[in-house]
Order: C-alpha cells, then sequence, then structure tokens
C-alpha cells in the first residue's frame, strides 16, 4: 500500500492519463473478444474455407486467452507490470496488424489465437498497475470510471464492428476492425513507456526459498492445461465438418484425462514447494468449484449466441453487417443496464440475483424464439428488439455480481489464483460455447441449406439450447454462497519479486 501510495503521490498531474493507457488495453482486449463475431460471416465469404472458420474466428482469441491467463499474472509479478502490459500490448499491435493482412483462414485463426495469448500477457497486469497509480482513497473513483467504460465498449463493440465493415475504409471490409488496433495501440505504447510506474517490488529476501520459488515457470503445467482446453474445444468445432468420427471421441476422453493429470501435477509441485499455476487448495470450497460449474455453463450460453444470431441474419435473411449490428445491439445495450441493477440489487439480494438474472434472461430468449416462430422469413429488427433488450437486461444482472459471489468463500491468501482460474474459466467457457452451440447450429443444417427455413431451423433450436444451458446454471447456482464477499481489490496471491530479475524456467517436473 506504500508502494501505491508513493505511486500516486509521485504523479499527480499524470496519472489519470497513465490510467487511460491501461484503460485502452482493457478496451483492446474487450472490442477484439466480440468484434469479430459480426465480422465472421464476411471475413468466411471473403476469405473462403468451411462454416467451421466462423466458430474458429472467434474461438481461437478466448482458448489462447485461457491457455495464457494462467501464466499472463504470474509475469508481471516477475518482470514488472508496465514492461509485461507494454510488451504484451506491442504483441498484442502486431498480431492486430497480421490479422488485417490475413489472406486465408489458416493465416487470420493463427493471428487470433496469437491476438488472444498477448491479450493474457496484457489484461492480468491492468488492476495491479490501477493499484501502483492511486492512493486507496482514490481506488474506488477509478474504478467507478473503469466499469462504465468497460460497459459502453462492450455495447459498442458490435456496432462499430459493423460501421467500419460498412464503411468499407479504402477498400478495407471486415479488415479494419482489426486495423484501427494499430493506431490506438501505438498511441497508448508511448503514452504507457512516458507514464506508467513499473510496478512495486518484492519484500521477501532475494535468496528465500520463496524467491526462488516466485522466481519459476511452470510450463509443463501450462502446456498440460492448454492441451487438455484444446481437446474440449476441437471436437465441437470440427466434428459437424468432420462427420464426427470415433477419434474425436477419443480426443474428448483424452482432455479429460490431461485435465487430471494436470491437477495431480499441480498438488505434486504444491506439496514439493514449488511454484504452481494454480493453488489447488481452492478446490476444497464447494461453492468456488460450483461457482466455476456454473460460470461453464452462463459464460458458454453467452459464446455462442451472439455469434450463431450474426451468422443467422447476414447468411440467412441477408442482413449487411451493419444491419445485423444494430439487430443485435439492444442485446448489449440491455446488458449495460442489467449491470447496473445486478451491482445494486448484489448487496442485499446475494444469489437471488443471479435466479432472477437468469429468469429475465431466459424470458427474453423465449421471446426470440417466439418471434422467430411467428414471423418466420420476415423477421426483422423491430420484431427482435424487445425480447434483444429483455435478454440483454438479464445476462448483465447475472455478469456483474457472478465474480464477487463466486470468490466469497475463497481466503484471502487464495485470492489471486481463484481469481486466475475464474478468468482462465470463462475464457474456455466462451470458447466451449462457440463451439458447442455453433455444433447445434450448423448441424441443423444453419449453413449448409442456403435457404431461409434451413437458418430459421437452426436459430430456434440453437435458442433453446441456450434457454437450456441457463436452466443448468439457475440450478447450479443454490450451491453458489448465499452473499456476496465484501467489496474491494484482491491482492495478489503471489509475493511480487523485484522487476529486475533472472527467471528460471523450469521444464522438467519439480
Amino acid at each position: 500500500m506504500e508502494a501505491t501510495a508513493a505511486a500516486a503521490s509521485a504523479a499527480p498531474r499524470w496519472r489519470w492519463a497513465a490510467f487511460a493507457t491501461v484503460i485502452t488495453a482493457a478496451v483492446m482486449d474487450l472490442l477484439d473478444s466480440t468484434i469479430a463475431q459480426v465480422a465472421a460471416p464476411t471475413i468466411r465469404r471473403e476469405l473462403g474455407g468451411s462454416y467451421a472458420v466462423i466458430e474458429w474466428v472467434n474461438a481461437a482469441y478466448t482458448l489462447a486467452m485461457a491457455v495464457g491467463l494462467l501464466t499472463g499474472g504470474r509475469l508481471g509479478d516477475l518482470f514488472g507490470r508496465r514492461r509485461v502490459l507494454l510488451t504484451g500490448m506491442a504483441g498484442f499491435v502486431a498480431a492486430s496488424a497480421a490479422c488485417a493482412a490475413a489472406v486465408n483462414p489458416s493465416e487470420l485463426i493463427a493471428a487470433r489465437a496469437a491476438q488472444g495469448l498477448l491479450g493474457a500477457i496484457m489484461l492480468p497486469q491492468v488492476f495491479g498497475l490501477i493499484r501502483d497509480l492511486f492512493a486507496a482513497h482514490e481506488m474506488g473513483k477509478a474504478f467507478g470510471v473503469y466499469g462504465p467504460v468497460m460497459g459502453l465498449s462492450a455495447m459498442l463493440g458490435p456496432i462499430a464492428s459493423g460501421g467500419l465493415i460498412s464503411l468499407n475504409v479504402f477498400g478495407s471490409s471486415w479488415r479494419m476492425i482489426f486495423g484501427v488496433n494499430v493506431p490506438i495501440g501505438l498511441a497508448a505504447l508511448v503514452a504507457g513507456a512516458r507514464l506508467l510506474p513499473a510496478g512495486a517490488p518484492a519484500d521477501i529476501p532475494a535468496g528465500s526459498p520463496a524467491a526462488r520459488a516466485a522466481r519459476r515457470l511452470d510450463l509443463p503445467g501450462a502446456a498440460l492445461a492448454g492441451t487438455a482446453m484444446f481437446g474440449l474445444v476441437f471436437p465441437l468445432a470440427q466434428g459437424h465438418e468432420l462427420g464426427w468420427p470415433s477419434w474425436l471421441s477419443g480426443m474428448l476422453a483424452a482432455a479429460v484425462v490431461i485435465l487430471a493429470v494436470f491437477a495431480y501435477y499441480q498438488l505434486r509441485r504444491k506439496n514439493a514447494g514449488a511454484a504452481t499455476l494454480v493453488e489447488p487448495s481452492v478446490f476444497r470450497h464447494r461453492p468456488y468449484s460450483m461457482g466455476l460449474v456454473f460460470s461453464i455453463a452462463f459464460v458458454g450460453s453467452l459464446g455462442g449466441i451472439v455469434m450463431i444470431f450474426n451468422v443467422f441474419l447476414q447468411n440467412g435473411l441477408g442482413f449487411t453487417p451493419w444491419h445485423s449490428a444494430v439487430t443485435t445491439a439492444p442485446w448489449a445495450a440491455g446488458a449495460f443496464a442489467g449491470s447496473a441493477i445486478g451491482g445494486i440489487a448484489m448487496t442485499k439480494l446475494g444469489r437471488r440475483v443471479l435466479h432472477a438474472g437468469l429468469i429475465v434472461e431466459a424470458a427474453g430468449l423465449a421471446g426470440i424464439f417466439l418471434a422467430l416462430r411467428s414471423a418466420g422469413g420476415n423477421v426483422g429488427t423491430v420484431d427482435l428488439l424487445a425480447p434483444m433488450i429483455v435478454g440483454g437486461i438479464g445476462m448483465g444482472m447475472v455478469f456483474v455480481p457472478l465474480f464477487d459471489i463466486v470468490m466469497a468463500g475463497v481466503l484471502p491468501h487464495e485470492m489471486g489464483s481463484a481469481s486466475g482460474i475464474a478468468q482462465t474459466v470463462n475464457s474456455l467457457a466462451m470458447s466451449l460455447g462457440i463451439a458447442g452451440l455453433g455444433a447445434i447450429f450448423f448441424a441443423l443444417d444453419g449453413g449448409h441449406v442456403g435457404h431461409v427455413a434451413g437458418y430459421l431451423h437452426a436459430a430456434e433450436w440453437t435458442t433453446l439450447a441456450t434457454i437450456g444451458l441457463l436452466v443448468i446454471s439457475f440450478a447450479v447456482a443454490f450451491g453458489l454462497p448465499r452473499r456476496a464477499r465484501e467489496m474491494g481489490i484482491p491482492e495478489p496471491a503471489a509475493t511480487e519479486a523485484p522487476a529486475e530479475v533472472e527467471v528460471e524456467v523450469e521444464v522438467t517436473a519439480a
């Protein structure tokens, strides 16, 4: 806390400008996690490839993010948050340029994966740098700005995507949604290099066993976790296109086994006193574990539904990207309003706000289903307006309180690891949702019939499948803590190491 106060007093005039740089990093990550959903049908038409391309353009980002988050936070502790943020941002800008320059689906998907991985390096530094920039009495004001900016970015992301594609700046079509990161990111890099603090030094002796353990990166653990996550997502994304061969089922089974091996490996390292990617003790808290299950079902439902509706509207009904973005924007606008409702009601209602939000969101999806059934191929923006707003409100009511409710039973020394695991699970769930709901949609001839009826049939059943995930979430929510944790910014679980340090990278089992 002394370091935080010192940082704030050292640059009273510029810390809000530095804060803008930090927010820019978070906004770029948020936009690129959603902005391709509107553009995916156009990308697939122009670059070619199967309908799995639509899923992978989105899932590659979130899957790589999930893998990278396991070590991204540790890099900030080892090298200093400013250095890691700026390195991640520079790589993110380069990967964005590679996305814009891609000439085939493979290049684009690879560049999207690189974006996600570099975003995972960049994003965990944001909260630590905010702590370094502001004294305790200003922290609430800083996060009072941060929250609405992120909410507004999420709301404007699809509109920005549709607008940039429709404007077709210099004939760039969809490429500008990635290219716009380049000037913005470069400006943030210049400002960040001048304004951001390096981060707090460690308060443990440099030669102690704790310091030596803190300097190690568990790369074998990251490889195990990444392999397992890929094994879960790939069969869902490619299954329909490949005809569900038996080896895909084997891949899913192997992924589960690898997850078990990863858990055993983490326990072994913990018992040996070595650094771990996750703190195994957090899984002893049953409400926390139930919260992760809840996140998989709930966040998974979000992962696919927006992408599927953009495919339905553009490929099925012939909407332009701009028209499609405007049609789905009420969902984001409702989520913005719902997040305020959920944040206000969280303290009084506890987990009941999650149940209420799930009911409201399911009602909105049911309204979408009925609009599709009644209007059929003539369904338009006006028909979907009210249910989109209602569904978004319900989603926002759940999304904002979720973190504080899931983390309620976690002990202070476990907070950093538990937060990192939750973020990783959310990114994995997003990938699973894109792949899983996409598999349902395309299996029902949503991408192959070439007739409105085929897309309509697929959209109806995918909407019902999404409601099914919300029903699962509703049931699991009874296992969550009744009350949310007290508001506050969790301190990192690992002791922070000096910015200048030699890092020992472990490539063998402890």
